[in-house]
């Protein structure tokens, strides 16, 4: 299969070197063919799980405890507006 490397490279706005290019496309096919493969196996009548192996949630019943002063909390923010933390514009072009 023939992915287009420099399309996927614009998607993801990364700017790759021809070398670069040349390299990423034999990996990604290389990925796309052993997902090929993998999708050859039979897994009729075996349920889908997220995992390889099984896990266990520890649930902890919630309580309402004693909190941090907001004093304490802020007193190494470098900056804050009242009682709040002041956080800088991280999303380009975002109106505020």
């Amino acid at each position: 299969m023939k992915i287009d490397v420099a399309y996927v490279a614009e998607l993801a706005r990364l700017e790759l070197s021809e070398d670069e290019k040349n390299l990423f496309q034999s990996q990604l096919e290389d990925i796309v063919g052993y997902v090929e493969k993998i999708s050859e196996v039979d897994v009729e009548g075996i349920p889908p799980m997220m995992h390889g192996r099984e896990t266990v949630n520890a649930f902890r019943e919630d309580k309402v405890g004693s909190s941090l002063p907001v004093e304490a909390a802020l007193a190494n923010a470098p900056k804050r507006v009242g009682d709040e933390f002041l956080l800088p514009k991280i999303v380009e072009g975002a109106e505020s």
